[in-house]
Formats: structure tokens, C-alpha cells, sequence
């Protein structure tokens, strides 16, 4: 008998855990959609890497798929998926379309990643160099993400802030959003009470995939501002610099006199981040919450961030370490941590604290199968209630539709 659970993800790319925390998620929401017993298909316009997770060996099938071609179309007829994942806003916008036309009863669920239209206002107000106001969320990046929002039956949020933020500024319901973070397997955390301690440790860390521009913003900001003078109070201190696609800018960041060292990829997240003492997370700007402090503290290393790096993370739950948004507060914070080992034990024991009671998978499993059981037991009166995204959908079959089939047409010539 064919199986009446199908599960059709639109990814932006094939996810790459080694290469980011956005591959690390996908690969945890496929883990949450296989436990309730779906068939899964992986698809994606991107091209294929040889970083990419292998799919097959966990029984999910992957397919390449082509922007602007009616291709997909027969292929989604075809799969007629009863779930539909869009793995970012611009994949509903290319594929949402489609997807109405050709599975019309298939659940949309929409996964931000993080709030893209918060990350690029922060971004945009660094670089002005003024504060970030709530007025400069209302941008057309804003518009096409709201709307992407609203066309779906479901957005899963990994950001408590961001939630509250849809709610607020844009009066986004709450029906419409489900809070389901990065999480950690219960196995994993008992490991993690076995880890090397402090005097069995050494140097400091920083680590995240170059593409993004918040983690090249930190790794210049450490370069210029912060380390030089971390390593005038540590001077047998490294900085061990990690992260994927480090192009030949970040390469030429190295240098060992200085102790900065770029160390390109890390295979192993968990390995290199078990035996630094601190993890340094300058982040400026960003969004969402930061896949590389919870590896972190789940590897028991404490931290310095910024207010912009640990928003959303701990709740009422002491940090895992110092919250400094100065450059004189951050390095003072690096070296307490580095140097004071009852300090060091504390922040520790938050961060294993912070897990424990915010990130446990368990936590989340359960109510995630609730959540779509329930949407499947009454779409009809969901997208009814949800009245304003089905005229977005309308309008958009109607515009983006005739968009995408002009593109189709010219690339024939």
C-alpha cells in the first residue's frame, strides 16, 4: 500500500551540517517529518556539493530541480506530496506558485532559518553606523517575507524574539507560527558532562560558515579591534579561526606571530570546539539564534558574545559565559573567562543549564506531531481563517505565475 505521507522539501541548498547551522537544522527537521512516518524528497535548484550531507543513507530521496521550468511542475503533480517544506522565503516565492496549482491540499510550512528582513535592518544600520530602530524592519525584503509568511499554513520560527516581533510589528497571527528552535539529543548532553576541563584546554575559538556576512563582520572585528588586545594580556594565547568557504580574504587574515589562525572547515564541530577554552562570538548584527554558542555549550566551552548573539538563547537562565556589546567589555570578559577557572566552571554549568531546559529535543517532538496533525485534520477551515494569505496566493498565481512562464519562454530562445 503506497504510503499517504509524503514529504516534499524545497531547499534553498543541499544542507551541509559541516557548513553551517542551517544544515544542521535541516537535517534535524527531517529527523522530526522521518519519526512520523513520512517518505521524504529532498529537491533543490542549487547545484550539488561535495560538502552536501549525504541524503540517500537515511533513506531520502534527493532530486535536482530547475527555476522557471515547467519541469517541476510535472515532477510535484507527479510526487503529489500531502507536506510541503519551503526551506526559505525565496523558495516559496519561486516554487509556492506551483506548489498551489499542482498539490492544492498539501500543507505549506514555511522554515526561516532566521528572520531575514530583522538580520538585513541590523546590517544596514551597522553600516550606517546608526542604532537599529523597529521602523527599519518595513522594507521590501520585509514585504516579500511577510507575505511568503501569510501564503503559508505554518512558519516554524527558531527565534522567541522573532516570534513576538511577527506578532507586534507586523500582526502576524499566532496560529500561523510554531517556535521550534535548534535542539540537542538528551545522548549528546550526558556526553557532554565527560568533557576535557579547564587546565586540559587551551586557546580560544570562533567559528561559522564565511558565506554569511554577520560571521565575516566578526572575524574582521576580532582581527582589527579585539584580539590584538586579548593577546597583549594573553600573549601565549592562539585564536583558532574556523569556518567553511573561507575565500582568499579570510585566508589572508592569517598570521601566526599574532597567533590569528584560520583553520578553513571543520569536520568535526563538536572535536575542535571540546578542547578550546572560550568560544568568541562578536556578532554585530544578525538574527535568529546562533548554532555555534549552542554547540558551545553543549561542548561545555564558555563564551563571549553580544546582545545580538544571545538573543533569544536563554531565557531567564544566566549566560554561558559575558554578554559585551564594547570591545573593551568583550576582551575583559575573554580574559576572566580564559584566566579564572571558578568563573570558567560557572559559565560552564549555565550553558549546560541552558540546554538542559531550552534545547532538549524531547521538549519539541511532540508537539511538532501535534501541530501537523492537527493542519491536516482541517486545512480547509485553517486557510479560511487565514483569509489575507489566500489572497496572497491568488495574487500571486496571478503575477508571479506569468513572471516565471515569460522567464521560461525567454530562456527558450
Amino acid at each position: 500500500m503506497e504510503n499517504s505521507k509524503r514529504l516534499l522539501i524545497i531547499g534553498f541548498v543541499f544542507p551541509e551540517p559541516a557548513s553551517s547551522a542551517a544544515g544542521t537544522r535541516m537535517l534535524q527537521l527531517i529527523d522530526l517529518f522521518k519519526m512520523q512516518g513520512f517518505e521524504i524528497t529532498f529537491a533543490s535548484p542549487a547545484s550539488d556539493s561535495e560538502f552536501a550531507f549525504d541524503l540517500l543513507k537515511i533513506g531520502v530521496q534527493k532530486v535536482s530541480i530547475v527555476l522557471n521550468d515547467a519541469s517541476f511542475d510535472n515532477f510535484a503533480a507527479q510526487l503529489n506530496p500531502n507536506v510541503v517544506l519551503f526551506d526559505r522565503f525565496m523558495m516559496e516565492e519561486q516554487f509556492g506558485w506551483r506548489i498551489s496549482e499542482n498539490c492544492p491540499h498539501a500543507i505549506r510550512i514555511l522554515d526561516t532559518e532566521d528572520l531575514h528582513c530583522l538580520r538585513l535592518a541590523r546590517q544596514n544600520a551597522w553600516k550606517s553606523k546608526v542604532e537599529f530602530q523597529t521602523e527599519m524592519l518595513f522594507s521590501d525584503v520585509a514585504k516579500r517575507e511577510i507575505a511568503s509568511i501569510l501564503r503559508c499554513d505554518l512558519t516554524l520560527m527558531i527565534s522567541e524574539f522573532e516570534i513576538e516581533l511577527l506578532q507586534n510589528q507586523f500582526k502576524i497571527s499566532p496560529p500561523l507560527l510554531h517556535y521550534l528552535p535548534l535542539f540537542v539529543d538528551q545522548e549528546l548532553l550526558m556526553d557532554s558532562q565527560n568533557l576535557t576541563k579547564f587546565d586540559e584546554r587551551e586557546n580560544f575559538i570562533f567559528i561559522g560558515n564565511f558565506l554569511h556576512e554577520p560571521n565575516w563582520n566578526a572575524v574582521l572585528y576580532l582581527k582589527e579591534s579585539i584580539w590584538p588586545k586579548i593577546k597583549e594580556k594573553l600573549p601565549e594565547a592562539e585564536l583558532n579561526i574556523y569556518g567553511a568557504y573561507s575565500s582568499q580574504k579570510v585566508l589572508n587574515l592569517h598570521n601566526q606571530t599574532q597567533g590569528f589562525i584560520i583553520k578553513n572547515r571543520a569536520e568535526d564541530v563538536y572535536e575542535v570546539m571540546k578542547y578550546a577554552k572560550v568560544c568568541l562570538a562578536p556578532l554585530r548584527f544578525g538574527a535568529g539564534i546562533k548554532g555555534k554558542l549552542l554547540d558551545a555549550m553543549v561542548t561545555g566551552t564558555p563564551n563571549v558574545t553580544t546582545k545580538v548573539g544571545a538573543e533569544s538563547m536563554h531565557g531567564s537562565i544566566a549566560w554561558s559565559g559575558f554578554i559585551a556589546d564594547t570591545t573593551n567589555d568583550f576582551v575583559s570578559g575573554a580574559v576572566d573567562l580564559y584566566s579564572n577557572e571558578s568563573k570558567w566552571i560557572n559559565a560552564q554549568s549555565n550553558g549546560f543549564e541552558i540546554c538542559q531546559k531550552r534545547y532538549l529535543k524531547e521538549k519539541f517532538e511532540t508537539q511538532f506531531t501535534l501541530v501537523i496533525n492537527e493542519i491536516q485534520n482541517d486545512i480547509t477551515k485553517r486557510r479560511k481563517f487565514n483569509f489575507i494569505g489566500e489572497i496572497l496566493k491568488h495574487h500571486t498565481l496571478s503575477s508571479t505565475k506569468f513572471m516565471s512562464k515569460w522567464i521560461e519562454e525567454k530562456n527558450k530562445k
